[in-house]
């Protein structure tokens, strides 16, 4: 069995906005978001709300949504969940 290389990994902890939950559930893709690890959550959390520009925070929704519709994309790479056929 291979080792969790980052089971012992601390970031900060970023809250999901409320922007991004209206999105989700829009989307209906909160389920999909909650399937996914607890670190990508908090990645795409970051990810979205540290941009500066309106136009960069929506471009990241964007990507994040189509991701997560998806199911095999994180971040632009390549995503197989530990519940997806090999």
């Amino acid at each position: 069995m291979a080792e969790d290389k980052f089971r012992n990994l601390q970031r900060p902890r970023y809250p999901m906005p409320k922007f991004i939950e209206e999105a989700l559930r829009q989307s209906d893709l909160m389920e999909a978001y909650r399937e996914r690890p607890g670190y990508q959550q908090n990645d795409y959390n970051k990810w979205i709300t540290r941009a500066k520009r309106p136009e960069t925070v929506e471009k990241r929704l964007v990507q994040m949504l189509a991701e997560l519709k998806s199911g095999d994309k994180y971040m632009k790479m390549v995503y197989r969940s530990k519940n997806s056929k090999k």
